[in-house]
């Protein structure tokens, strides 16, 4: 595996021997100082350059930085095109381990995210702040922000239910491990925010959830990833329920938000209900 230093020095070089390219800043994880280093962590690099056009139709071009495993080019999928999107990204994985998320671009503009500056051939790049994590940081939850969580959790139990009894494993899968999960997360995320003040992240999907949560809230929330037995299904929803009711009361005595406790006990009767209702019931109620 190449070292850091022979990667920034290949990064570099390509750009500093290539008179299209006139800018190199570096963002992403290897940008932001509070991140954990190990191994996997990418490149993620911008090349703000003179003009796409050269760069597209050599798709070649990306074969200098190393032997490939596998690229990606997402604005280049579908009906996208880099000319629509205004820049040509590869995502490019190497076989000696090694990621570069590459960004060409034309012009920059800076949204706030830790940057650092690699190489200012014409002057035109930002001063750019000392990199810190504070970009990352959760932010605390408007009422609205909270209500919309809370309604959008509480309205999706019911579809993991009616899965559950017709037996369409895909789909209750599909419920719970992206849309149930995702307003699960951002309600801990909150409920995490108010205990550090707001001064941390939990990172992309929330891979450093563990570093904020005590032993017994992170076994719980293990719990809500099952297998597919039925049983095991209905326990990690349950496990879901509980500990969203945990976070989101807690965010709501903070901020003196109102938690919706009826529909939640209307919700966690109904799926209870619908969980003893029999395989060939004709109606629901």
């Amino acid at each position: 595996m190449r070292s850091v230093q022979e990667m920034f020095d290949l990064i570099l070089n390509v750009a500093k021997q290539d008179d299209r390219i006139r800018a190199v800043l570096m963002n992403g994880s290897r940008a932001d100082m509070s991140a954990r280093k190990d191994c996997f962590q990418d490149y993620d690099i911008v090349y703000i350059v003179r003009e796409l056009q050269s760069f597209i139709v050599d798709p070649d071009w990306i074969k200098q930085f190393g032997e490939i495993m596998i690229l990606q080019m997402p604005n280049s999928m579908g009906s996208h095109t880099p000319e629509d999107e205004g820049s040509l990204v590869y995502l490019t994985q190497f076989m000696d381990g090694n990621r570069i998320d590459l960004n060409i671009v034309t012009d920059y503009v800076d949204d706030g995210e830790p940057a650092v500056a690699l190489l200012d051939k014409d002057h035109i790049l930002p001063e750019f702040p000392l990199p810190t994590g504070d970009f990352y940081w959760v932010k605390p939850p408007t009422k609205k922000q909270f209500d919309d969580c809370c309604n959008e959790f509480w309205w999706l139990n019911p579809y993991v239910a009616k899965g559950l009894w017709r037996e369409e494993l895909p789909y209750v899968m599909g419920i719970m491990e992206h849309h149930l999960q995702d307003e699960l997360l951002k309600m801990i995320n909150w409920y995490i925010g108010i205990k550090t003040n707001f001064t941390t992240g939990t990172g992309k999907r929330g891979k450093y959830l563990k570093n904020y949560l005590s032993s017994e809230e992170w076994n719980r929330y293990r719990k809500t990833y099952p297998n597919h037995e039925e049983d095991n299904i209905w326990n990690a929803l349950y496990e879901m329920d509980q500990l969203f009711r945990m976070a989101a009361s807690y965010v709501a005595n903070h901020y003196s938000y109102q938690y919706p406790k009826e529909e939640d006990e209307k919700v966690t009767a109904y799926i209870s209900h619908i969980k003893e209702l029999p395989k060939d019931a004709k109606t629901i109620y």
